[in-house]
């Protein structure tokens, strides 16, 4: 049985062409991208240990075997900060599926006060699930018409992958899509995956398997939405990790003047106050 960093490293070998790297071409494979025995000597390994890895039969390698492995495949710093995450979930991962403990759902009162602080700004409290916990009046009016709200639980991984406004909403909704799916699977819960198996899965389709099986680590650029009301929004996003609560604090900013006088027209409707969802 694999684990997440094996699984990633194994993804990130497949996807790079060794003349990409100056190797040489050695004929027929029977697998695509760079051989073990290629990434093995440019981290400075054996193949035995590389394969143990990938293959979740050694789960602790050190930090020097990561950052060797991350040179190797040429990583950019988003994708080398994952795979040390990746290196510290893979140690703990026995434990962690043997005594699941389910994702918080409600949000601390601190939090929630930093979301009324936060008024009349755009901000919500999400998990790796795609759960929107609590959001600001400002975050409705951005989403009025789109239907993500509308579900008494509204969860965003669910509404990109199974609602068709979403291919609308989101002007790009494949970045978009990439995100959701890469975010459930770096939180590699057994609430995670009975949610992805019981419910996701059967609904969304092979598009979502076939994301959430990529394991590349998605850009997050800014976020381009087409309200309904016209024209589109372009947002800057800052994320804040709960850690101690597995949640995520999301503020959106307007990325140009346009984008911050379409707000302010948002604003002026009436979409109720603060929503805090349990």
């Amino acid at each position: 049985m694999g684990t997440p960093l094996g699984d990633f490293i194994r993804a990130r070998r497949d996807s790079i062409q060794p003349e990409s790297l100056g190797l040489p071409e050695r004929g027929r494979r029977r697998s695509p991208g760079l051989r073990r025995l290629d990434l093995a000597g440019r981290a400075g390994i054996s193949v035995e240990y590389l394969t143990r890895i990938e293959q979740g039969r050694d789960r602790n390698p050190s930090i020097a075997v990561v950052n060797a492995l991350a040179d190797a495949l040429g990583l950019d710093p988003s994708e080398r900060t994952h795979l040390r995450y990746l290196s510290k979930i893979t140690g703990g991962e026995c434990s962690a599926h043997t005594r699941p403990v389910p994702l918080r759902r409600d949000v601390r009162p601190t939090v929630l006060e930093t979301l009324r602080l936060l008024e009349p700004g755009i901000a919500m409290v999400t998990n790796r699930l795609g759960d929107v916990l609590a959001h600001t009046s400002g975050y409705a009016s951005v989403t009025s018409g789109t239907g993500l709200l509308d579900a008494d639980t509204p969860n965003l991984t669910r509404y990109v992958f199974t609602d068709p406004r979403a291919r609308t909403f989101f002007a790009d909704w494949d970045d978009i899509a990439d995100e959701q799916a890469f975010d459930l699977w770096i939180g590699p819960t057994a609430e995670n995956s009975e949610w992805f198996t019981t419910e996701l899965a059967p609904v969304a389709g092979p598009d979502f398997t076939r994301r959430l099986d990529r394991r590349v680590v998605p850009r997050r650029g800014t976020l381009r939405l087409n309200h309904p009301s016209g024209g589109e929004l372009q947002l800057l996003r800052e994320t804040l990790e709960l850690s101690s609560d597995a949640q995520q604090l999301v503020v959106f900013l307007p990325a140009d003047e346009r984008t911050a006088e379409a707000l302010d027209r948002l604003r002026r409707r009436p979409h109720g106050r603060l929503r805090a969802i349990s």
